[in-house]
């Protein structure tokens, strides 16, 4: 029974373990450091005892071998099918990316609340806006946000969740430093359009992306150089969104 359980909780963890990697959550916390406003990085540098947003970026995830912690698991995704809006999906009674979000920004926004405990949902609400911005997760409940879709990555065995995780992002060789300095430039009005979509635009534009990754895989399921360079410029966008809204809705909150 013992060797049952365990199997369980090792079968369903994995498909919490990938969410960007640590270097892609550490770029969308480098280009929302960039991007807030001083008196925003101020608060956040007291808030944080002196760590860096992108220092923290990994929290979320490093707790997850801790069961004092499992109640925030589902916190990093969504379960949607192809053809749903997140607003007419059935949601998940124990939450999901979408009310982390919400659930962090309110607590944040709370005057009553503790600083430890603030820190606490900062450094989830800086790891949970990475996570909306992977689109595998808003992928679909029966392969666990495609966990259990199989594929070679050059010659190597992967699957389709990791190498939208972390695979294409370690194949550039660049570090989070490096990968944050070199994202997509976009013009001022397009900077504006990004900062300033709801919430609700931000889940439509991942799972469009999602759609796009589940009926563009290769009926072989072997990707390589030629998927790479046709995708991971999807990923730089990807990153750069999600820090710039992270900025943004961290100067709304801290102004």
């Amino acid at each position: 029974m013992k060797l049952i359980i365990i199997f369980t909780l090792i079968f369903y963890s994995n498909y919490f373990n990938n969410d960007w990697g640590s270097t892609g959550h550490r770029v969308v916390g480098e280009i929302a450091e960039q991007n807030i406003s001083n008196e925003t990085r101020k608060k956040i540098f007291d808030l944080l005892d002196g760590n860096s947003i992108a220092y923290v970026s990994t929290y979320a995830d490093e707790i997850k071998s801790n069961s004092t912690f499992k109640n925030y698991n589902n916190w990093h995704y969504a379960n949607l099918k192809l053809h749903q809006k997140y607003k007419t999906s059935k949601k998940n009674p124990k939450g999901d990316v979408y009310f982390g979000i919400k659930k962090c920004i309110d607590i944040l926004n709370d005057n009553t609340i503790s600083k430890k405990e603030k820190q606490f949902y900062l450094k989830l609400l800086i790891h949970l806006i990475g996570d909306l911005h992977q689109p595998l997760h808003l992928g679909k409940k029966e392969d666990r946000g495609g966990n259990d879709i199989k594929i070679k990555w050059f010659d190597k065995f992967s699957n389709l969740h990791r190498v939208w995780d972390s695979n294409m992002i370690n194949y550039s060789r660049l570090s989070y430093s490096e990968l944050a300095n070199n994202l997509p430039a976009v013009s001022d009005k397009v900077k504006k359009q990004i900062i300033s979509a709801p919430i609700e635009k931000w889940f439509e534009e991942t799972h469009n992306l999602t759609k796009y990754i589940y009926n563009k895989l290769p009926k072989d399921k072997i990707l390589g150089y030629k998927y790479y360079h046709e995708n991971f410029d999807i990923i730089r966008l990807q990153l750069l969104k999600a820090g710039l809204r992270l900025a943004y809705t961290l100067d709304q909150i801290f102004k």
